[in-house]
């Protein structure tokens, strides 16, 4: 059963935004108090963990051994939707529950992913470019604009930013086609979207992106075979998880001119250095990891974090659970909510 109110303790792995302040104050409910990392190293968080009630965790690796060392630990609460970093398995063994906030920047991506398609569309980057240099007499760039209404977005994974992504391209008169094993038909024709197979959704489109989880599935998902049935002015999207795109394979194309061009919020390293062969390409346009951002998704996903460790440690249900099988033989007895 949870512990009465009292000296709780919770392991914050790693953030991002310029406090932990809003954490504190939901935290603070129940007298618990954040323990953070020096660093992010498995050793360091394994030596930590071995102490706590409850890790929140970023983009840190909770790996094996690591959840393994947390012996006193009740819950891994995840800052965002993805759960790649955690050893979910070995969670599970451990009877330790897992919780996600897979729906706190829904807006923000499904923004993100229209906005790198739009700047693509319109070569808002070269127009930029010449205008600033004082070419106004209409230099026409290499990549010619398209009218978009007709046209065709892919959407491959169509969770709730694929769907949110759809319905904001219908606005602007594209044609939608996904692919998602786990949709069915009738529920895609009831939002407008026409569901297909892989290899025919790159081959039809003329803009894709990419939504899917990363896992053992997904991870290269968008290989040389997938990205060699593309139209030749066709672009991509990936604000989802770098590995699902195979880059050496995304390079090739680009380089050759086989595909139009490639917008890219997440790679393959978290932090990919300056000299990256795909940033030497002008078809291609990154952005660092920030298609979750703005201060209001940020805030929603440090409270939303820390309430649903507050529910596991008080033996509440949280909002998002990621291991239901876990419930059978959890460290701690969770009520419905």
């Amino acid at each position: 059963m949870a512990k009465p109110k009292a000296s709780y303790k919770v392991l914050v792995t790693d953030y991002v935004w310029p406090s932990l302040d809003p954490e504190r104050k939901v935290l603070s409910e129940i007298g618990a108090e954040i323990i953070e990392t020096p660093d992010q190293s498995e050793a360091t968080l394994a030596e930590l963990a071995r102490d706590v009630d409850a890790v929140m965790t970023c983009f840190a690796q909770v790996t094996k051994k690591v959840v393994e060392a947390a012996k006193k630990c009740v819950v891994i609460s995840r800052y965002g939707v993805g759960v790649d970093n955690i050893s979910v398995d070995t969670a599970t063994e451990q009877g330790i529950p897992v919780t996600y906030v897979p729906d706190y920047c829904v807006d923000e991506v499904s923004d993100h992913v229209m906005a790198l398609l739009l700047s693509w569309n319109r070569q808002i980057q070269f127009y930029d470019g010449v205008a600033k240099i004082g070419d106004w007499s209409g230099t026409t760039s290499p990549y010619p604009l398209m009218r978009l209404r007709g046209r065709t977005l892919g959407i491959v994974g169509l969770g709730r930013i694929g769907q949110v992504v759809a319905k904001k391209a219908q606005s602007f008169g594209l044609n939608i086609v996904a692919f998602d094993p786990y949709v069915t038909s009738e529920h895609a024709v009831s939002i407008g979207v026409q569901l297909l197979g892989l290899p025919e959704l790159m081959a039809s489109s003329d803009y894709i992106t990419l939504h899917p989880p990363l896992n053992e599935d997904t991870t290269a998902l968008i290989n040389a075979n997938m990205i060699g049935r593309m139209k030749e002015d066709a672009y991509i999207i990936n604000c989802a998880r770098g590995p699902i795109i195979d880059e050496q394979a995304l390079y090739q194309a680009l380089s050759s001119h086989s595909i139009g061009g490639a917008g890219l919020d997440v790679m393959q390293e978290s932090s990919p250095p300056p000299g990256h062969p795909l940033f030497s390409l002008d078809n291609v346009q990154v952005t660092p990891h920030v298609a979750f951002l703005s201060q209001q998704s940020v805030l929603e996903l440090e409270i939303r974090t820390a309430q649903a460790t507050v529910d596991v440690l008080q033996g509440r249900m949280p909002e998002f659970l990621v291991n239901h099988e876990v419930l059978d033989h959890s460290r701690i007895c969770l009520n419905p909510r």
